[in-house]
């Protein structure tokens, strides 16, 4: 086999032990259910997730360039998986601890929304949301009418990574460079724009609010992975200091910018 050919076979298998982390963390950060439990903890899952992680940490042995791997100073992404596959599948007290940290609404004390987070005009929310479906959209995907759920959702979001590792791996197989570098742009692109930008506050957010069990081990996770692949692609991962945007319940409208009783805009608001 030629070295191009062992480079392309390295590279897809790298690009589907991303996909497998992304398809897991995705799993994790849905509410759970039994199902979605099993799926995380069953010996084939743990072993999946053991051989992805160890994978991709001994990529960083053949360039720092390739390496989805957090610094040495972090456990490594093998290690945070097998800390995943060994925790407790209670379902009660997973939901309780779900219902706890993320809450009912998108402003829960740790939000698990994109959007939520930026010190930019609130405004340009609904442009963040557009983006985002604008990139499901491009690879013919879309939000099922069943999902309930928003799609800068943690969740949704590292799902739609999982599918361009998946689609980038079988790209390289196939020889399809031009699939392969649509792909890739849209991870990097991605990954500047969005998961790269909030990931840090987040998960930083999350694991100062629970110092073990699942949702630390997601957090920790994807922490790792996301700063690896930033790595990887030479892009610049987001502040953890990254502050929520303002609740809208809690801004006071301002003087002078109340409607009348009849729907009409009051005299001096601005607006003919």
């Amino acid at each position: 086999m030629s070295d191009a050919c062992d480079e392309g076979a390295e590279a897809a298998e790298l690009a589907l032990c991303r996909a497998t982390l992304y398809s897991a963390l995705a799993l994790g950060f849905q509410p759970p259910t039994r199902e979605t439990i099993t799926r995380l903890t069953t010996t084939d899952a743990a072993s999946a997730l053991a051989d992805a992680a160890r994978r991709l940490d001994l990529s960083l042995a053949g360039s720092e360039g390739d390496a989805c791997v957090a610094p040495t100073s972090r456990p490594t992404l093998a290690e945070l998986a097998a800390a995943l596959a060994q925790l407790d599948g209670n379902l009660a007290a997973l939901a309780g601890d779900y219902r706890r940290l993320f809450g009912h609404t998108a402003r829960g004390e740790v939000p698990a929304y994109e959007t939520e987070y930026g010190s930019e005009a609130l405004f340009q929310q609904p442009q963040e949301m557009a983006d985002l479906a604008g990139f499901l959209h491009a690879f013919g995907l879309a939000m099922r009418a069943d999902a309930h759920e928003r799609v800068d959702h943690v969740s949704c979001e590292c799902e739609f990574l999982s599918f361009l590792a998946c689609k980038e791996a079988y790209a390289i197989a196939h020889d399809d460079q031009e699939m392969r570098a649509a792909t890739a742009g849209a991870t990097e692109l991605f990954l500047h724009d969005h998961v790269g930008r909030f990931v840090p506050a987040f998960a930083t957010r999350l694991a100062r609010a629970t110092s073990s069990g699942l949702y630390r081990a997601l957090a920790d996770l994807l922490h790792a992975l996301v700063e690896g692949d930033c790595r990887r692609c030479d892009i610049t991962l987001g502040t953890p200091g990254l502050p929520l945007r303002p609740d809208p319940a809690t801004i006071a409208t301002p003087m002078g910018c109340e409607a009348a009783a009849d729907g009409t805009c009051p005299a001096g608001a601005g607006i003919a």
